[in-house]
């Protein structure tokens, strides 16, 4: 067993320690004072004698509480090592549950499209319109070159390595992987101070910034996109990814089917998890910007799984 384990028979030790060193301690200390001094010291003062006594006691005492004191902390440390084995599989299970979301509202909504798109073609070369049918197929391509490209960010979205590179380098990587597959520009600035991020925080964060920037690729038209980072006052973190594109009215499209299109309901829920606030703003021909405001102090809900690095990996 390792070292930094308890074992059950220090346990068992600990437990008659407990009881019984107490007491030992009271009758060394009565015997010692009473008979051996008048035998052992019999020249030495009563003052000094006792003091003598004092000293030998509070050495065994202090000998007592660092053996129970190891033990404590050793305990303390298995307690940790378990939260975070709970924590870890809990942002584990997290995170698989919004990736079958994605998948559900992403690819097999695509998939479904192309199944009956494919049973149309057939009715419509069946019926000899040919015109038509050709017509549908090159939807049907623009549908699956659609599909091509979130597959190849989900891919590139899984491979990301956070919380051993940390959130700036990351992003960089990022943002000049996406310029070079879609030809448009992303501005960054002041991540640097996004440096020190425990490892899951920065993971959400990152998350919240590919799916924002998937949105600008799918819905915005647009020629560039920033993200930014700020500190503000009260010690939190504010991040904003915006983009020059087509926008759109809050106000005309419903909560429900914003969601759906936007995968807004993924960015919220990471966000709530930080204990964070996500504002939308956008009008039409003004662009989108999503503004994320978490704060940085260690008791704050986005610090509650802090401890989950492995799960950020």
């Amino acid at each position: 067993m390792p070292d930094s384990q308890v074992s059950r028979r220090e346990l068992r030790q600990l437990k008659w320690l407990t009881a019984l060193v107490p007491g030992t301690v009271v009758l060394i200390y009565e015997f010692a004072r009473q008979e051996a001094l008048e035998h052992v010291l019999p020249a030495l003062p009563v003052q000094y004698g006792n003091l003598v006594v004092w000293v030998l006691v509070l050495l065994l005492t202090y000998g007592f509480a660092t053996f129970v004191f190891s033990v404590v902390e050793r305990l303390q440390a298995q307690a940790i090592a378990r939260s975070r084995d709970l924590a870890t599989l809990s942002a584990v299970l997290e995170e698989r549950a919004r990736l079958s979301r994605e998948l559900h509202d992403g690819f097999a909504q695509l998939v479904a499209f192309l199944l009956v798109r494919i049973d149309t073609v057939e009715g419509l070369l069946a019926a000899n319109r040919s015109p038509e049918a050709l017509v549908e197929l090159e939807r049907m391509r623009s549908v699956t070159d659609d599909l091509y490209q979130d597959v190849r960010e989900s891919i590139s979205e899984l491979r990301t390595r956070v919380s051993e590179r940390g959130l700036p380098a990351t992003v960089r990587e990022y943002v000049d992987a996406y310029e070079d597959r879609h030809d448009l520009a992303v501005h960054l600035e002041g991540e640097d101070v996004a440096a020190a991020l425990p490892p899951l925080i920065a993971f959400q964060l990152l998350r919240i910034i590919q799916e924002a920037l998937a949105n600008v690729r799918k819905h915005a038209r647009a020629r560039n996109a920033w993200i930014t980072f700020k500190k503000l006052e009260d010690n939190k973190l504010e991040m904003l990814v915006g983009d020059d594109g087509r926008g759109f009215e809050p106000e005309v499209v419903s909560v429900e089917a914003s969601r759906t299109s936007f995968g807004l309901a993924s960015m919220r829920e990471r966000v709530e998890s930080l204990g964070g606030d996500l504002k939308l703003d956008s009008r039409p021909g003004g662009g989108t910007r999503v503004l994320v405001t978490i704060p940085l102090k260690s008791g704050a809900g986005g610090i509650r799984s802090g401890l989950l690095a492995p799960a950020a990996r």
